[in-house]
């Protein structure tokens, strides 16, 4: 089970939202690299980092933050919000970061999503942000008809690094992650996936690394000091070797 420190960017602070509501947002820091170290130092090796401004607006928006934190971090880090285009991944790559995660487009536009997949093998994380099963798109500003199932399934024969599966219902609200629901989706694909969303406890940890889950990002319980991450990230791997 590998734990990665989620990082959301807005306005080049690092923030949480609640449920993804621009409207409900909490200041975590103004030195996004600072934050990006601190986690590092406490055993993350892989970051999550989340360009909420790109995410509402449809494009890169916090590229000058993002670079300081992949050189003050000096692990991997994923990149998602905004990213539409073969441009935009081009631009977030040449950021430093390992990987982009792609969610709208998926939806929107598969077949050019897939392209993109195959023209960046590996490179490439599948966002499904759903609420009730349902997923939700556009910075979590819409929902479709379609399920977070039935997508991910049409899409795990693609070259993805990984599905990042996020319950928004459970987003920054503290009130522990759908096992159930991200455990059944990994399920149903070969890719790997990653759980997201309301990771409130060690517990919550070992309960993803029990079902199989390979990783999984922790954002305000981190924060908010609900969480120690050495703890977290020790547990997490016994339970998973106990699979």
């Amino acid at each position: 089970m590998q734990i990665l420190p989620a990082i959301d960017l807005r306005g080049g602070q690092c923030v949480r939202l609640r449920q993804g509501d621009y409207a409900q947002e909490t200041v975590f820091g103004d030195d996004p690299a600072e934050v990006a170290r601190r986690w590092v130092e406490q055993g993350a090796d892989y970051l999550h980092l989340v360009d909420l401004d790109g995410a509402r607006q449809g494009h890169p928006v916090n590229g000058d933050s993002v670079r300081r934190i992949v050189q003050a971090a000096g692990v991997p880090c994923q990149l998602g919000g905004g990213l539409r285009s073969e441009e935009h991944i081009r631009e977030a790559l040449s950021w430093g970061v390992e990987r982009v995660i792609l969610g709208t487009r998926a939806l929107l536009d598969p077949a050019g999503c897939e392209s993109m997949c195959r023209r960046f093998p590996g490179r490439v994380c599948l966002g499904i942000d759903a609420r009730q099963g349902r997923v939700a798109i556009q910075g979590w500003e819409k929902e479709s008809d379609r399920s977070a199932l039935d997508l991910a399934r049409s899409c795990a024969s693609w070259p993805l690094a990984a599905i990042v599966y996020t319950d928004i219902s459970r987003d920054g609200m503290l009130e522990g992650p759908n096992v159930e629901a991200t455990a059944e989706l990994a399920a149903a694909v070969a890719v790997p996936v990653i759980a997201s969303g309301g990771v409130t406890t060690v517990e919550d940890v070992v309960r993803l690394a029990r079902h199989g889950l390979p990783a999984c990002i922790i954002g305000r319980a981190l924060y908010e000091g609900r969480i120690d991450l050495r703890v977290a990230i020790q547990r997490g791997r016994e339970a998973g070797r106990e699979q």
